[in-house]
C-alpha cells in the first residue's frame, strides 16, 4: 500500500466533504474510515488499480467491486461521502439534513478543484491554540495518525486525542467563505518545523513536505520565503550534533557535512521570491540563513550584510528575539562590545512591557555569556553561561552550556 499516495489526498478529500455540507469533524472520521477500507482492499503494491475482489460490502463498502481503482482520489471521496451519510443517518438530531443527505453524488472522478488551500486556513483557524493548530494540521493536512503526533510530541495518545477532538469541536461548522489568513498558516507550518525530530516522526521534514504542498497550491512570496528557509535550515541538520549527542555551534560545524543540494534549491527559491519585491518576515530570514550557507567557513561569514536583513526584519517585526539575533550579528560585525550595547537595549526593551518584566527572552543569558567570553570577561561569561544552563529548555543546550561554564572556570 502507497502510503505516501495516500496522505496526499487526505486533505483534498476531507475538503470536498466539507464542500457538500459535512462539518470538520464528522468528516474527518469519515476519511479516516475510508482510509482504512482502502489499506484493507487496494493492492498491496500500492497502484491502487485493481482493488482485491469481493471488496463490496453493502451500501457503506468500497465501490466498483473488484473494478480497476483508476482515480484513487474519487475512490476515497465516494467511500467517504456514505461512511459519513450511515453515520449522519444514525444521528437522530442530524434529522433536518435529511435533504441533503438523501442526494448522493453518483460516484465518479473527484472535482478537479484544490480544496486543500482552504483546508490550510481551517486548521489555523485564530479560534485554535498554537498547539491545537499544529495538531489538527498534521492530523487533516499531513495525514499522520493520532498515535503518531502523540508520540512526536511525547505525550500519551489519549492526551493528544482529546487536544484533536477539541480542535475540531471548534472549527466544524466554520464555513469557507472567507479568505485565509496565509501569515497564520505559515505560523503554524513553522512551529511544526521548529518540533525538529522526536519519536517516529521527523517533524521538521514532515513541515517541508507541507510547505512545497501549500507553495503548490498558492503563488505567494512570503509561502515561498517560508520553504527556502527551512531548506536552508534543514541542510545544516546533519552537522548539528557530534557521535556523542552533543550540540555543535554553527561556527564550528562541519561545512561538508551540509546539504548542498537543500541550500541550492533553498536560495534559488529565495532569489525568485525577493525578485517580486515583495519583502516579509520568512524572506528576510532565509536570506540570513543563505549569508550563512554561502559562507566557505565561519570566518568568512558576512555579518555586516547579516546586520543589515536584521535591520529590515526589525522593521518588518520589531520583536525582542529579532533585536535578539541582530545584538549577535552586530557583536560579530562590530566587536563584543557593540554587541553587548545592542543587547543591553533588547533587555531594556524587553522590561517595558509588564507581560515580560522580570523573565528574559529565551537565549538572552546565553548570548550575553557569549559576547562576554569575547570580550575578554571569562569570569562574568563563566557565570552566566551556568545560569543559561539553568533556562535551558532540553537536556542538550543544558550539557552543551554547561559544558561552556566548566572550559572558562578551568582557564581562569
Amino acid at each position: 500500500m502507497n502510503e505516501v499516495l495516500l496522505r496526499s489526498l487526505i486533505p483534498g478529500v476531507i475538503a470536498i466533504l466539507v464542500r457538500r455540507g459535512a462539518d470538520f469533524a464528522a468528516a474527518e472520521d469519515a476519511v479516516q474510515d475510508a482510509l482504512v477500507e482502502a489499506l484493507r482492499t487496494w493492492p498491496a503494491d500500492g497502484s491502487a488499480n485493481s482493488p482485491r475482489s469481493g471488496d463490496a460490502s453493502g451500501s457503506s463498502g468500497s465501490p466498483g467491486g473488484g473494478r480497476p481503482v483508476r482515480d484513487p482520489k474519487g475512490w476515497l471521496v465516494t467511500v467517504a461521502w456514505r461512511r459519513f451519510l450511515d453515520a449522519a443517518r444514525a444521528d437522530a438530531a442530524r434529522r433536518r439534513r435529511e435533504d441533503l443527505l438523501d442526494e448522493e453524488p453518483a460516484p465518479g472522478a473527484a472535482p478537479a478543484v484544490d480544496d486543500t488551500l482552504q483546508l490550510y486556513f481551517l486548521c489555523a483557524h485564530p479560534s485554535l491554540t498554537p498547539s491545537s493548530a499544529v495538531a489538527l494540521t498534521l492530523r487533516a493536512v499531513g495525514g499522520l495518525t493520532t498515535r503518531q503526533i502523540a508520540r512526536a510530541y511525547l505525550v500519551p495518545e489519549a492526551t493528544m486525542a482529546q487536544r484533536i477532538s477539541r480542535a475540531k469541536r471548534t472549527v466544524s461548522g466554520v464555513r469557507f467563505d472567507r479568505p485565509g489568513d496565509v501569515a497564520t498558516v505559515l505560523r503554524v507550518l513553522y512551529l511544526v518545523f521548529n518540533e525538529g525530530y522526536s519519536g517516529d516522526v521527523d517533524l521538521a521534514a514532515e513541515a517541508i513536505r507541507l510547505t512545497r504542498q501549500l507553495a503548490a497550491a498558492i503563488d505567494h512570496p512570503e509561502v515561498a520565503g517560508l520553504l527556502a528557509l527551512m531548506l536552508l535550515h534543514h541542510a545544516r541538520r546533519a552537522a548539528r550534533t557530534a557521535p556523542d549527542g552533543s550540540l555543535v555551534p554553527l561556527a564550528e560545524q562541519d561545512r561538508g557535512r551540509w546539504d548542498t543540494a537543500s541550500i541550492a534549491e533553498g536560495i534559488g527559491i529565495l532569489r525568485a521570491a525577493l525578485a517580486r519585491d515583495r519583502l516579509g518576515e520568512f524572506q528576510a530570514q532565509a536570506a540570513v540563513a543563505a549569508l550563512h550557507a554561502d559562507a566557505p567557513t565561519a570566518g568568512e561569514t558576512d555579518w555586516v550584510q547579516i546586520v543589515e536583513w536584521y535591520d529590515e526584519l526589525v522593521r518588518l517585526n520589531d520583536s525582542p528575539v529579532v533585536r535578539l539575533n541582530r545584538a549577535v550579528a552586530v557583536g560579530e560585525a562590530d566587536g563584543p562590545r557593540a554587541g553587548l550595547a545592542a543587547l543591553a537595549a533588547v533587555d531594556a526593551a524587553s522590561s517595558a512591557s509588564s507581560s515580560n518584566r522580570g523573565h528574559r527572552i529565551p537565549r538572552y543569558t546565553a548570548v550575553a555569556a557569549y559576547l562576554h567570553e569575547r570580550d575578554g570577561d571569562l569570569a562574568t561569561a563563566a557565570r552566566l553561561y551556568a545560569e543559561a544552563a539553568r533556562q535551558a529548555p532540553n537536556l542538550a543546550e543544558r550539557d552543551h552550556l554547561t559544558r561552556q561554564a566548566a572550559r572558562l572556570n578551568a582557564r581562569r
